[in-house]
């Protein structure tokens, strides 16, 4: 892994996971209780032996750059070992990054000041368990110039995912980009497809070229599974990795997309069930992340009907269940539930106040927010659309609009004298 350089993309806008996005980039997002999205790629990259990693960021990034600072400075420049952070310097643009070749492209000068031999790509918003020197070792053996992870799904979702047609050899010989439906299938399993995971490895002798000549196309996207992958085929060695899942579940392959406020949701709730497929609790492959020193979590009150109890949870440090209910939750550090109130089916980011007989159900309720004693939260749709965010599937999101603390900046703030 020391010829290797990794590269994560982590500026995207996170557009469909709004309003979670509104405030903060996507890989900034909490997920499970303590952890942020960007945290579970780059355990994975630590896990695999990768010392050397660049975040690129962009969007929104404060929070971002804050967690990757004081969480993730882990390693020594002094002994050529890093995860640091690359914002847009727009060095060889004028123009912020167009796609994902265009954001590996504009620090092309960063990535060659390291001279790697291989230049891993990846994305920073996926949660999923991966070796990646399994993946860099069967690409030196392959001989390839680049080689694309892929995961194995039923057809349906073809529409969601780049499907990849492989040959006997593993060697990829052709792309549908999203396609409507496919007739395509894996070799590796014929009743099912091999989707792209947006996870490449390069030689960097063939990146650097790929990528100057994608620059100067004035049609291209700047994308790596639209444009610039589908024209290598015919010209380099292009190889797929069918993805190995360190998470160890004989059940099913676990990897997600949390990049809709639906699957965000349900990715966190099966954290709280009996055996959840996603294993936090894996010393074999531990989630590592950044977080305050927090008292440990407390559960006060145990006579009927007031008991401080917590049922099927993710319950972080710091918080406080004071005679309140909470039952198939996720909640970060910091969280309040007062007395005779009822929380089920939710997710509560740090530093929440939830007043007394409260009933909440099917929410995501965003750091600083103050729930006022009486509220009602996920039992009539309509009700909540008149003061929250709800999805089509009936998830309730409050957002910071309901903080505990007052932003004295406002219009008013830049007019008053």
């Amino acid at each position: 892994m020391k010829d290797m350089l990794g590269v994560l993309l982590a500026g995207g806008a996170g557009e469909r996971l709004y309003p979670l996005t509104r405030d903060r980039a996507k890989p900034a997002v909490t997920f499970g209780g303590i952890y942020r999205i960007i945290d579970i790629t780059l355990s994975n990259c630590v896990n695999s032996g990768l010392r050397r990693v660049y975040i690129l960021t962009q969007y929104k990034a404060l929070s971002l750059n804050r967690h990757i600072r004081e969480g993730w400075n882990i390693y020594g420049r002094e002994i050529g070992e890093f995860i640091e952070i690359l914002p847009p310097m727009k060095r060889v643009s004028e123009n912020w990054y167009m796609g994902t070749a265009d954001a590996v492209y504009q620090n092309i000068y960063s990535i060659g000041s390291e001279q790697p031999k291989h230049v891993l790509i990846l994305s920073g918003d996926h949660i999923y368990k991966m070796d990646y020197a399994r993946m860099l070792k069967q690409h030196k053996d392959a001989a390839a110039d680049v080689t694309v992870a892929t995961i194995l799904m039923d057809p349906a979702e073809c529409r969601h995912f780049g499907v990849v047609e492989i040959d006997r050899d593993t060697r990829i010989v052709g792309f549908q980009e999203k396609p409507p439906k496919t007739d395509l299938r894996s070799p590796y399993d014929p009743s099912r497809i091999s989707a792209s995971m947006g996870i490449y490895i390069f030689n960097t002798d063939v990146l650097i070229p790929v990528l100057l000549k994608d620059a100067e196309d004035p049609k291209s996207s700047h994308d790596f599974g639209k444009n610039i992958l589908p024209k290598m085929l015919d010209d380099y060695r292009v190889f797929a990795f069918n993805f190995v899942d360190e998470n160890k579940k004989e059940e099913a392959l676990y990897w997600r997309d949390v990049g809709t406020l639906e699957a965000y949701y349900e990715a966190n709730m099966d954290l709280v069930s009996v055996s959840p497929v996603f294993n936090l609790y894996d010393d074999h492959w531990p989630i590592r992340t950044h977080q305050r020193q927090y008292p440990p979590a407390k559960f006060v009150f145990a006579e009927s009907p007031r008991v401080g109890r917590a049922l099927d949870s993710l319950v972080s440090s710091g918080c406080i269940i004071s005679g309140g209910s909470v039952q198939n939750c996720v909640l970060s550090p910091d969280v309040r539930v007062n007395s005779f109130t009822e929380v089920e089916q939710t997710i509560m980011f740090s530093h929440v106040n939830v007043g007394r007989r409260c009933r909440i159900r099917r929410a995501i309720v965003d750091r600083d927010v103050h729930i006022p004693e009486g509220t009602t939260i996920g039992y009539d749709a309509e009700a909540d659309r008149e003061r929250y965010f709800v999805t089509d599937s009936g998830i309730t999101v409050v957002t910071r609009d309901y903080s505990l603390f007052e932003n004295p900046v406002t219009v008013d703030y830049f007019t008053s004298e």
